[in-house]
């Protein structure tokens, strides 16, 4: 709850000190963060930062297929163990697709 407090506060004085310096100050920082970003040292380490995501990023999609991989097998075997097979009913031959069809056709149904 403190947190929330501070950052209200925070916005609230950032707001009325922003609204008090006006269009021309907001300029002048727009524009000095702007030299700042721009400048050779910070650009060089915006790109050592986007090679080194480039890089560890390029390992990730191949670590989340082997991971996924072993689960779905994981899942299947399991799938398949707890399946038991259905009894087999005695004397009876297994009813084909079209099996009661064929039964009331014979007469042998109702």
């Amino acid at each position: 709850m403190r947190g929330k407090l501070l950052f209200v506060a925070g916005a609230a004085v950032g707001y009325v000190l922003g609204t008090r310096a006006g269009r021309q100050r907001y300029e002048q920082m727009k524009a000095a963060a702007a030299k700042v970003w721009e400048s050779p040292g910070v650009q060089k380490q915006v790109h050592a930062v986007e090679d080194f995501v480039a890089e560890k990023v390029g390992e990730v999609p191949e670590a989340v297929f082997v991971t996924v991989k072993k689960f779905v097998v994981r899942a299947n075997d399991r799938r398949r163990e707890a399946r038991a097979p259905y009894p087999a009913r005695t004397g009876e031959p297994p009813l084909q697709a079209d099996g009661v069809a064929k039964a009331v056709r014979d007469g042998d149904g109702a």
